[in-house]
């Protein structure tokens, strides 16, 4: 690529003063890590690899399937026939969209063993998954390592983002103390989610994140932001460090539990039998009430104690105490992003 071309690819952005040729810089120096190459995901690398980010690392555990193509802008047809690998499927397009940027697809379920390897370099860490398990080893992590990251998430036409600094704002354990439980929220799966809502919130978690990279921290938005679509509303509720008598946890007391191995919702392959085990913290659920979320998504039946769903990609039967199998698939991995799907994590 000759040099005009590269310097006319950024022109109308380094025009806006705020951003600028030293912003631009900024953004050409740094790495930012998504985690989750889903609606959020791909929508937000999309932007960033676009606005120059030099080095953009994907990290997504799952493949690409029919159901992904209203709102997860980076996949097609031919992605969704082969059932690909997303991270892998969406760095393709986006090596073709800028290839002077240096794009890293890893096809992993982040964990507590691996995300030292993987975000330990990061400028910023984009949240792009599908549950809370996986943002608050998120939150744990770059609350100890002092790196920003973006908490964002998608449910019908209702979004929300916020942005942490360390040692400036308030992290994720300072909003929601506690992990939901499996089950005690909806999913996308069972809720449904609308592309535009994803295509805002993915948006400005792009933006949040430029201004990281740009290094223009005064101009990151504090507290968290809610974008209700369908009913036209937007609000901003101010989020506080937990200090005082209920200190936060994690940004502190400095206590991180989420990194400790073992405390990840387990995944074990059954022998001989097409299927994974996965089996989270022991808690309580209501198998009926489950079914009523699940209805319209596939072929429901159960009995005392469990409930069951059968689908085109797979078969999960979940049971009163949180365990599931799922069959269909011998992926531990695959297996919990059924289960995050349709449970919750």
């Amino acid at each position: 690529m000759s040099r005009h071309a590269s310097d006319a690819r950024y022109a109308r952005q380094t025009r806006f003063a705020p951003l600028g040729i030293e912003g631009q810089a900024g953004l050409s120096r740094g790495l930012a890590v998504i985690c989750g190459c889903g609606a959020l995901g791909t929508t937000a690398a999309n932007l960033l690899v676009r606005a120059g980010v030099g080095r953009i690392r994907i990290i997504d555990r799952d493949l690409v399937d029919w159901t992904n193509l209203h709102r997860q802008v980076l996949f097609d047809e031919e992605d969704a026939r082969q059932a690909r690998p997303k991270a892998l499927a969406a760095a393709e397009k986006l090596r073709a969209a800028n290839s002077q940027v240096e794009i890293e697809a890893v096809t992993a379920d982040l964990s507590a063993r691996n995300v030292p390897r993987l975000l330990q370099d990061a400028n910023v860490v984009l949240d792009g998954t599908d549950n809370f398990e996986t943002r608050f080893l998120i939150n744990d992590y770059c609350v100890r390592e002092g790196i920003p990251w973006i908490y964002a998430g998608c449910l019908e036409a209702e979004g929300r983002v916020m942005t942490i600094l360390p040692r400036e704002t308030a992290c994720l354990a300072c909003v929601l103390p506690d992990c939901p439980p499996p089950g005690a929220l909806p999913t996308c799966e069972t809720a449904g989610v609308l592309g535009p809502a994803v295509g805002v919130v993915a948006s400005w978690q792009a933006c949040e994140a430029m201004k990281i990279l740009a290094g223009q921290h005064r101009a990151v938005t504090r507290g968290l932001l809610v974008f209700e679509l369908w009913q036209g509303r937007v609000r901003k509720i101010a989020a506080q460090r937990a200090v005082g008598e209920n200190p936060c946890r994690a940004c502190v007391r400095r206590e991180f539990p989420f990194l400790q191995p073992g405390l990840q919702a387990p995944a074990v392959t059954l022998c001989g039998g097409n299927a994974v085990q996965v089996s989270p913290p022991e808690t309580r659920l209501d198998p009926a009430e489950i079914a009523e979320r699940w209805s319209g998504l596939g072929e429901i039946s159960g009995g005392e104690g469990f409930v069951r769903i059968k689908t085109p990609e797979c078969e999960l039967t979940l049971f009163s105490d949180g365990r599931a199998i799922v069959r269909g698939t011998t992926n531990p991995a695959l297996a919990r992003s059924w289960y995050a799907r349709l449970v919750g994590l």
